[in-house]
C-alpha cells in the first residue's frame, strides 16, 4: 500500500474542502455579495442611530425621516440576510452531497485487503456523521464565521473612527480575548476528534449487531448487545460531555472578557459625555459599534469550536481519501483476445493475506483448467480454495508467479475487464434489499424483463418469484429475508445465468439444502456449468463425480488430483475426505 499523506493539522484539513467548492462558483460569488451587502447593513445601523438621536430630537429637525432612514436599513439587513442564508445553506447541500459521492466512489475503488482491515460501521460513519458535520460547516459556520470576522474588522474601523481614543482602550482589551481562544484551540480540536471517533465505533457496533441479527436472537443475546451499544454509547458520551464542557467554559470566558472590556470603555465614554466632550449620539454609535463587534467576537468562540470539530470530521474524511488500492490498474491495460475462450493457469503461485503475513495462503501453487473444463478443488479448511478464487477475481494479487486468462496476465487487465469475464456463485449468495428483478438484472444491467424471466426459468427459480406477492417486482427483503435458502441460491444462480461469462467459479453451497431444493439448484448448476469453464469448491458427492478433474489441496499446495475413483485409489487425504465430507466409504 503507498504511504498515506502526511498528517496535517486538523484545521488545514478544511482545505480539502477546496475542490469540492470550486464547481460551485456562482453559488459561493452570490452567498459572498449577499454576505458583504448584509455586513454592510448592519454596519450601517449605528449610523443611522447616531442622526437619529443627534438630529431627529434636535428642534426643528423632522425625526421621521431618520426613522425610515433606520426602517430601511433594516430591511435592506432582511433581505441581504435571507439571501445569505438561503445561498450558503444550498452551497452547503450541494457542497457535502459532491463529497458524499466521491468519497463512495472512492471506496468503491479500493481493495478487498482495505475492506478486511476496516469496518463498515466505521465507514458508514464517515458518510453520515463526518459529512453531516461538515454541511453543518459549510451550510452555517463557515457563514456565521466570516460574517463575524467581517463584522469584528468593521467594528473595529467604525469603533476608531467614531472615538480613537475609546477605540484604542477597546484595542488594548482584545489580546485579554483572542488569548484563550488561542490557547484552548488545539485541546478543543482533540477532544472533537475523539468525540467522533468513539460515535464512529458505536456505529460500527450498531451496524456489526444488525447485520447479524439471527445470530444475536438465536442466541438471545439481545439484552447482551443491548449493554455493548449502551456501553458504547457511554462511552462517546462522555467524551462529548468534555468537548461541550470545554467549549462552553471557553465561550463563558470569552463573553465575560468581551463584555467586562466594553463596560469598562463605556464608563470612560460616558464620563466624556458628562463633560461636554462627546455627543450622545456619538456615544450611543460607539455603544452599537461595540456591541456588534463583541457579539460577533462572541460568535466567532462558538462557531470556533464547531469548525474545530468538523475539522477532526474532515480530517478522518481525508484519510480514507488518501487511501489507494494495492492493485496496479496499468495506464494502458491489456485486451482479452475475442472471443474468451476461459483457459486459466496459475504457475508458481504464492500468496500471503496482508492480515495473516506468518501463514501462506497458497505456496508454489501450479494449476491449468483447459476451456470447457470443470475442476473441482477439494481439501480441509484452510487448504486455500477460497484463496484460488479471490486470486482469479484479482481480489489480490500473488507475491510471486503468474495467473493468465487466455495466455493474458491478470495484472495487465482492468479488473473491471477481468471480472466481466468471471461469474462467481458464492457459498452464501447476496441478495440485495430490491425487487427480485433487480437482483437477477445486477448480472447484466441492460437486461430486458424477457432475459431476466429465461434466466430465472433456467435457475429454476421462475416458479416461486412468480408466485410472490408482486411476482418479480417483489421486494425481498435486506438480505433476502422473505426467501429461504434454496431460493436465494438459486436467485443467485440466475444472476450468474444471466451475466453469461465465459469462466465461472462455483462455492458450491448444497450442503445446507434439504433434499428437494438441493435437486432444483443442483440442475440449475448443471445448466449454469454447461459450456463454461468452471472451478468448483466442492462440498457435496455429486459434484464431485460430475468434475473432469479433481484437484486436492492442503495447506496451499495441491497434493493429488485426478478423477474420484483414481484418487479413491490412491488412499492419503482425498480418501479421508470421501469417507468424512462426502460420506463415502473409500473403496478400490
Amino acid at each position: 500500500m503507498t504511504d498515506p499523506a502526511p498528517a496535517k493539522p486538523p484545521v488545514n484539513s478544511l482545505r480539502g474542502l477546496l475542490p469540492f467548492l470550486r464547481p460551485h462558483r456562482g453559488l459561493l460569488a452570490a452567498w459572498l455579495g449577499a454576505l458583504a451587502l448584509s455586513s454592510s447593513a448592519t454596519l450601517m445601523l449605528p449610523v443611522a442611530v447616531k442622526h437619529m438621536i443627534d438630529q431627529g430630537f434636535a428642534a426643528g429637525s423632522s425625526v421621521d425621516r431618520w426613522f425610515g432612514l433606520l426602517f430601511a436599513v433594516a430591511v435592506l439587513l432582511a433581505l441581504a440576510t435571507a439571501a445569505r442564508f438561503y445561498f450558503v445553506s444550498l452551497l452547503g447541500e450541494r457542497v457535502v452531497a459532491d463529497l458524499r459521492r466521491a468519497l463512495y466512489g472512492h471506496l468503491l475503488s479500493l481493495d478487498q485487503a482495505f475492506f478486511e482491515r476496516t469496518r463498515s460501521g466505521e465507514l458508514l460513519s464517515r458518510l453520515s456523521a463526518d459529512a453531516e458535520l461538515l454541511r453543518s460547516v459549510v451550510g452555517s459556520s463557515m457563514s456565521v464565521a466570516l460574517r463575524s470576522g467581517i463584522t469584528v474588522l468593521g467594528s473595529a474601523v467604525m469603533l476608531a473612527v467614531t472615538s480613537p481614543r475609546l477605540a484604542l482602550f477597546v484595542l488594548l482589551g482584545i489580546p485579554l480575548v483572542v488569548l484563550p481562544m488561542a490557547l484552548s484551540g488545539r485541546r478543543v480540536r482533540g477532544v472533537a476528534k475523539d468525540s467522533q471517533d468513539r460515535v464512529a465505533d458505536a456505529n460500527a457496533r450498531a451496524g456489526e449487531t444488525l447485520g447479524a441479527m439471527h445470530t444475536v436472537q438465536s442466541y438471545a443475546r439481545e439484552a447482551f448487545e443491548r449493554d455493548r451499544f449502551g456501553a458504547a454509547v457511554q462511552v462517546a458520551l462522555g467524551t462529548a460531555r468534555r468537548r461541550i464542557r470545554l467549549q462552553a467554559l471557553l465561550t463563558a470566558v470569552v463573553i465575560v472578557l468581551v463584555f467586562g472590556s466594553i463596560t469598562a470603555v463605556l464608563w470612560v465614554g460616558a464620563q466624556d459625555v458628562i463633560s461636554g466632550a462627546m455627543s450622545a449620539g456619538t456615544l450611543g454609535q460607539f455603544v452599537l459599534y461595540a456591541l456588534i463587534g463583541a457579539g460577533s467576537v462572541g460568535a466567532l468562540a462558538e462557531v470556533w469550536a464547531e469548525v474545530q470539530r468538523a475539522a477532526g470530521g474532515m480530517a478522518r474524511i481525508n484519510d480514507l481519501l488518501h487511501e489507494r488500492s494495492v492493485l496496479a490498474v496499468p495506464a494502458q491495460p491489456a485486451t482479452l483476445p475475442r472471443p474468451v475462450r476461459g483457459h486459466l493457469r496459475m504457475q508458481g503461485v504464492r500468496f500471503h493475506y496482508p492480515t495473516r503475513p506468518d501463514a501462506p495462503a497458497l505456496e508454489d501453487f501450479s494449476l491449468e483448467v483447459r476451456p470447457g473444463e470443470t475442476v473441482a478443488l477439494v481439501g480441509p479448511s484452510g487448504a486455500g480454495k477460497s484463496t484460488v478464487f479471490q486470486l482469479l477475481l484479482r481480489f489480490h494479487d500473488p507475491e510471486a508467479g503468474d495467473i493468465t486468462l487466455d495466455g493474458v496476465d491478470l495484472r495487465t487487465l482492468a479488473p473491471a475487464t477481468l471480472r466481466a469475464q468471471v461469474a462467481l456463485v458464492p457459498q452464501d449468495p447476496v441478495i440485495f434489499g430490491a425487487t427480485a428483478r433487480e437482483n437477477i438484472r445486477y448480472g447484466r444491467l441492460e437486461a430486458s424483463d424477457s432475459d431476466i424471466e429465461a434466466a430465472a426459468r433456467s435457475a429454476e427459480a421462475h416458479e416461486f418469484l412468480a408466485a410472490l406477492p408482486q411476482g418479480y417486482d417483489s421486494e425481498l427483503g435486506e438480505r433476502g429475508a422473505r426467501l429461504s435458502g434454496g431460493q436465494q441460491q438459486r436467485l443467485a444462480i440466475a444472476r450468474a445465468l444471466l451475466k453469461d461469462a465465459p469462466v465461472l467459479l462455483l462455492d458450491e453451497a448444497t450442503s445446507a439444502l434439504d433434499a428437494q431444493s438441493e435437486r432444483a439448484v443442483q440442475q440449475a448448476l448443471e445448466r449454469l456449468m454447461r459450456g463454461r469453464t468452471t472451478l468448483v469448491i466442492a462440498h457435496r458427492l455429486a459434484t464431485v463425480l460430475k468434475a473432469d478433474r479433481i484437484v486436492v489441496m492442503d495447506k496451499g499446495r495441491i497434493v493429488a488430483q485426478g478423477t474420484h475413483a483414481e484418487l479413491l485409489a490412491q488412499g492419503g487425504l482425498y480418501a479421508e475426505l470421501a469417507r468424512l465430507q462426502f460420506n463415502h466409504a473409500p473403496t478400490a
